[in-house]
C-alpha cells in the first residue's frame, strides 16, 4: 500500500508545485523509481498547507485494484516481453492511448495523435552478395571470411602493417618502410600496440591513431583484420550470429552522427584457411601470423608479392520499423503558467524474449517498467478527475529505454512541446519490488524497504525540488526517502542510466 500511497505522492507534489520561478536553469532525478529531472528551480512554499482535501482525494482514487489489473495485462505473455521494436509494444502503446483518450486528455504527438512517431533502421549483412577474390580464388561470406557492417568494396595489392597502431608520442608507428596507397592492408588485430596499456589510449595517450583510422589516413582501400582470438571457431560462430541479426537503431540518430564521421574502409576478417592463401610463399605464413596475433607479437610491416591482388565487397540489407512514444497534455488552468509543463514519464518497453528460465523464454518486464507504466498511467487519469493544476501536466511514455534510452534522447532532441517550457520531469522506474521486513537474502540487499524508496536527482541538482518532495511526503505520506544514489560518485551511475537523463542533459 505504500507503494500505491507513492503515487499520491507524485499527484500532490506536481500539484503543489509554486507558482513562482526563478532564471537559474537546472535539471534531473529519479525515485527508487522515481526520479526527478527539475528543469527550473521553484521558490519555497509550505506543502501542507496547499494539500486540500480535493487534492488528496485525486490521490486516493489511484487504486491497488486497477494498478493490477492494467500491470498484469502489459507484462502478460500476449505482450512477449514488449520489446523495442514489436507488436507486444505497439498494443501496450494502443492500450495506453485508448485509456488517455477515455480519460480526454490531449493527444501530445504527431499530427494530433498521442504517438511521436520512432523510425528504426536495421543494418545486418547481406551474405549473398558479400565475398572476395583472389587472383581467380573467390572465398564466400561465412565460410571463409566475417565483416565488419560497413558496406563497400576494395580492390588492390596486398600489404600486411603489423598491428596496424600509430603513436607519434610513442614512437610507434606500424606503417613504417611501406606504401598503403590504394591497397589492401592486412593488420593483426591489437586492442593497443606492444608496451601501450589499452586504458591509456584516450586518456594518457592523445594523439593514438587507430588501425583502420590511421590505415585509411594513408590512403589505403580496404582492411582484412586477423582475428587474435585463441580460439577462433567459438569467436567465429558467436560473430556470425550477430552479423546476421537485425540490429536496429534510431534512422534519424543514425543519420546524424553519419554527418560528423567519415565511412569506415570496408573490412573483412579471414578464415585460417584464407589467411593460408593470402600468405602462401610469403616471408611469414598464415599460421605463424595466426599465432603472433594471439600472442600479441606481430613483426614489421612488410608488401606481399606484387602478383597477388584481392578484391571484396561488403553488401548489407537496410530494414526500418516503426516504434513510438506516447505522449498526452493535461491543460493548466493559469492563462500564463499552463504554458510551462511539469512532465512526467516511464519507460513502457522491456527485452522482450532471451536464454529460457525453466522453460520460459518471455521477459515478461513486470517491475522494469510496467510498474513505472501503470503507474504513470494512473496518474494521468487521477490528474484528469482531480482538481486541475496551474501548470500543464506532460505525460511521455518512452520507448527503447532497455535499447539505450533511445526514446527519450528522441523526445528530448524532437520535442512535440517547447522543451524550455519543462520546468520539471519526473521518472518513474521499477517501483514493483520491496525487500520484505526481516529479509536477509544478500541478492536483495540492493532493494528498497516496504517503506521506502530511492530518490536520485532532486537534491543532486535542485535543492529546491528536494526540500519540496520531502515536506509533500511529511505531510501526507512520511515515507522513507533513501538518498543513496543521489550522488555523483555513485558507482552505479544511477542517475545516467534511466530517461530521465535526457531531459537533465538538456
Amino acid at each position: 500500500m505504500k507503494r500505491l500511497s507513492l503515487l499520491g505522492l507524485v499527484l500532490t507534489a506536481a500539484l503543489v508545485l509554486p507558482t513562482a520561478t526563478i532564471g537559474a536553469r537546472v535539471r534531473t532525478t529519479r525515485l527508487s523509481t522515481v526520479a526527478f529531472s527539475p528543469a527550473t528551480t521553484a521558490a519555497k512554499a509550505s506543502a501542507s498547507s496547499v494539500i486540500t482535501a480535493a487534492v488528496r482525494e485525486a490521490a486516493e482514487r489511484v487504486t491497488a485494484a486497477r494498478l493490477k489489473e492494467d500491470l498484469y495485462y502489459i507484462s502478460s505473455d500476449a505482450m512477449a516481453g514488449r520489446a523495442t521494436p514489436s507488436p507486444g509494444l505497439d498494443a501496450t502503446a494502443k492500450f495506453i492511448a485508448d485509456r488517455l483518450k477515455a480519460a480526454k486528455l490531449k493527444p501530445a504527438g504527431d499530427d494530433g495523435t498521442y504517438f511521436q512517431r520512432i523510425e528504426l533502421r536495421s543494418i545486418k549483412v547481406d551474405g549473398s552478395q558479400t565475398s572476395a577474390e583472389m587472383n581467380g580464388k573467390t572465398f564466400k561470406y561465412g565460410d571463409d571470411l566475417l565483416v565488419a557492417p560497413t558496406p563497400g568494396s576494395a580492390s588492390g595489392q596486398l600489404v600486411y602493417a603489423g598491428h596496424g597502431w600509430v603513436i607519434k608520442s610513442k614512437n610507434v608507428d606500424a606503417y613504417q618502410g611501406v606504401d598503403v596507397r590504394n591497397k589492401i592492408v592486412i593488420i593483426s588485430a591489437a586492442a593497443a600496440p606492444p608496451n601501450v596499456a589499452p586504458t591509456e589510449i584516450g586518456k594518457v595517450i592523445q594523439d593514438a591513431e587507430s588501425p583502420v583510422s590511421a590505415a585509411q589516413k594513408r590512403g589505403a582501400k580496404g582492411v582484412v583484420m586477423i582475428p587474435r582470438y585463441p580460439d577462433l571457431a567459438q569467436w567465429w560462430a558467436g560473430r556470425r550470429r550477430v552479423l546476421e541479426r537485425d540490429r536496429f537503431g534510431v534512422a534519424r540518430f543514425q543519420d546524424r552522427d553519419a554527418g560528423d564521421t567519415p565511412s569506415a574502409l570496408p573490412t573483412i576478417m579471414p578464415s585460417e584457411a584464407m589467411l593460408d592463401q593470402l600468405f602462401a610463399g610469403e616471408q611469414q605464413g598464415g599460421a605463424e601470423l595466426r599465432r603472433n596475433t594471439v600472442a600479441g607479437t606481430t613483426g614489421p610491416a612488410f608488401d606481399l608479392a606484387a602478383t597477388k591482388s584481392l578484391s571484396f565487397k561488403v553488401s548489407v540489407a537496410n530494414t526500418t520499423a516503426i516504434t513510438q512514444n506516447v505522449v498526452a497534455v493535461l491543460e493548466g488552468k493559469d492563462r500564463e503558467l499552463k504554458k510551462e509543463y511539469v512532465a512526467i514519464g516511464a519507460h513502457y518497453d522491456h527485452v522482450g524474449t532471451g536464454r529460457p528460465i525453466n522453460g520460459d523464454a518471455i521477459y515478461n518486464g513486470a517491475d522494469d517498467d510496467g510498474s513505472g507504466t501503470v503507474a504513470v498511467l494512473s496518474l494521468a487519469e487521477a490528474f484528469a478527475r482531480g482538481p486541475r493544476p496551474k501548470r500543464s501536466i506532460l505525460f511521455v511514455w518512452h520507448a527503447a529505454e532497455e535499447r539505450g534510452l533511445w526514446g527519450s534522447e528522441y523526445f528530448t532532441d524532437y520535442p512535440t512541446v517547447p522543451l524550455n517550457q519543462v520546468v520539471a520531469q519526473l521518472n518513474i522506474d521499477m517501483i514493483g519490488r520491496s525487500r520484505k521486513e526481516g529479509d536477509a537474502n544478500p541478492k536483495n540487499r540492493g532493494l528498497t524497504g516496504p517503506d521506502e524508496i530511492y530518490v536520485i536527482g532532486s537534491k543532486l541538482m535542485s535543492t529546491e525540488l528536494g526540500s519540496l518532495s520531502e515536506r509533500v511526503n511529511q505531510s501526507y505520506l512520511n515515507l522513507k526517502l533513501n538518498y543513496f544514489y543521489d550522488n555523483p560518485n555513485d558507482s552505479e551511475r544511477l542517475f545516467y542510466r534511466s530517461d530521465h537523463y535526457n531531459y537533465a542533459r538538456k
